[in-house]
C-alpha cells in the first residue's frame, strides 16, 4: 500500500510542476531526490537536463525510458507548460517500477533513464549520445494511450508509431502600404497557397499518412501594412520511413515552387524527425509475458498502431542490435493526447509500474 501511494505521490508533483524540454531543471532535481531518497545511485550531466540511474549487478544491462518533458500549450487563454502528453504518469511508473524492483532478485543490471526533450524530437539522442544505452540489450519504455486504443485494464506489448516531421517554415517578401500593393510582395499570399498545395499532396490510399500547416504567423495590429514576411509550421508523419521521405521530397520542391510562382524567398528548417517504430519481436514478447502477468489473458490487447511518433525510436534506430519495445498502457484517457484538459484514470498508474517492474526483471534474467 506504501508503494501505491507513493507512486500517486510522485505524479501529484510532477503534474503540479511541469516543465518543457531542455528545461526541466527543477524535474530532474526532484528524480534525484527521490532516488537519494530510495538509495539508488543515479548521474546526471552538465550540459543537458534529465537523469541515468541503475540497480542490480552483473554484466548484462535492460533499460527503460521514463521522458519528463511537458508541452508548452495555450489553456483558458494562457500559455503555459502542461502535461497532456503523460510523461508525469510515465515517471511515476518508470520510479514505481524501481521502487518495486529494488530490493528483489534480478538477473542483471536495470537501468532507469528519465529523459529530456521528448517533445522536441531528440531527447533520446542527447541520451545516447552520453552513453545512457551503453551495452544495453533490451530497452523497454510506457505510454498512456487514448481511451479509443485501449481502455482501462488493457494493455499491449507494442505500439508500433509511426514516422514524423516537424518543419519551421520563413517566407520573406517586401513590406508595402495598403494602398500601393504592387511596390510589395505579399507574403500572405503564398502562405494561402502554401496552405491550397498541401491538400493536393496524395499518395496511395492504403499508405497512412498526413501534412498539414499547424502554425501560421504573418502581419501586425495595423491593417493597411502588407507583410513582408511570414512564419509557419508543418506537421508531417506517415506510418512508415520511406513514405515519410517520399512526402519530404513532394512538400520541400512544391513549396520552391511556390516561391518562384510569387517571387519570394521560402525557407524551410526540417527541424525534427523522429523514426517509424522499429519493434523487436524478443523484446515484445517479454512485454507481453508481464502483461499476462499482471493483468490475465483477458487485459493482453493487441499491438497499437498510430500515427503518432515518439523520439524513443532512436534508440532502434542508431543502435540495431538493441532489441526495444514500447508497452500500451490502457487508462481510459481523454478527450486525447495533447488536449489542454486531458485526463486520465490514475488506477493506471499502479497497473503500469507493476507491468514494467515485471517485464523489467523477466529481461534481466534473459538478457
Amino acid at each position: 500500500m506504501a508503494a501505491v501511494q507513493q507512486i500517486r505521490n510522485w505524479f501529484e508533483h510532477f503534474h503540479a510542476n511541469p516543465e518543457v524540454s531542455w528545461k526541466e531543471i527543477e524535474t530532474t532535481k526532484e528524480i534525484t531526490r527521490i532516488l537519494t531518497e530510495l538509495e539508488v545511485p543515479f548521474k546526471t550531466f552538465e550540459d543537458v537536463t534529465g537523469v541515468v540511474a541503475e540497480i542490480g549487478e552483473g554484466e548484462s544491462v535492460v533499460a527503460v525510458r521514463a521522458d519528463i518533458d511537458a508541452l508548452w500549450q495555450e489553456i483558458e487563454g494562457v500559455f503555459q507548460a502542461n502535461h497532456s502528453c503523460g510523461h508525469d504518469g510515465h515517471m511515476a511508473m518508470v520510479l514505481g517500477a524501481l521502487a518495486y524492483l529494488k530490493e528483489d532478485n534480478l538477473g542483471g543490471r536495470i537501468r532507469f533513464i528519465f529523459q529530456p526533450a521528448e517533445e522536441k524530437g531528440n531527447g533520446s539522442n542527447a541520451m545516447i549520445d552520453r552513453g545512457a544505452v551503453d551495452d544495453v540489450n533490451y530497452m523497454f519504455g510506457i505510454h498512456l494511450r487514448p481511451q479509443e486504443e485501449l481502455p482501462l485494464g488493457k494493455a499491449s506489448a507494442a505500439i508500433r508509431h509511426g514516422a514524423a516531421y516537424f518543419v519551421e517554415g520563413s517566407i520573406i517578401g517586401v513590406d508595402a502600404h495598403g494602398a500601393r500593393p504592387h511596390q510589395g510582395v505579399n507574403a500572405i499570399d503564398p502562405l494561402l497557397a502554401i496552405g491550397q498545395f498541401l491538400k493536393t499532396v496524395q499518395f496511395s490510399p492504403y499508405e497512412a499518412y498526413s501534412v498539414k500547416l499547424t502554425n501560421i504567423q504573418a502581419g501586425g495590429e495595423s491593417l493597411n501594412i502588407i507583410p513582408g514576411s511570414a512564419k509557419f509550421g508543418l506537421d508531417i508523419r506517415a506510418q512508415s520511413n520511406d513514405v515519410l521521405q517520399q512526402l519530404k521530397t513532394r512538400v520541400d520542391t512544391g513549396i520552391q515552387q511556390i516561391a518562384e510562382l510569387y517571387r519570394t524567398k521560402i525557407e524551410l528548417e526540417w527541424a525534427d524527425y523522429t523514426p517509424a517504430a522499429e519493434v523487436s519481436d524478443e523484446a515484445a514478447a517479454i512485454a507481453r509475458e508481464g502483461i499476462l502477468e499482471i493483468l490475465g489473458k483477458d487485459g493482453l490487447a493487441e499491438d497499437v498502431i498510430t500515427s503518432g511518433s515518439d523520439d524513443f525510436h532512436f534508440y532502434t534506430i542508431r543502435n540495431p542490435e538493441l532489441k526495444a519495445t514500447m508497452i500500451g498502457l490502457g487508462a481510459d484517457l481523454g478527450p486525447g493526447l495533447h488536449h489542454p484538459a486531458m485526463t486520465f484514470n490514475r488506477d493506471a498508474l499502479v497497473i503500469g509500474a507493476e507491468i514494467l517492474a515485471e517485464t523489467l526483471k523477466r529481461a534481466s534474467f534473459k538478457a
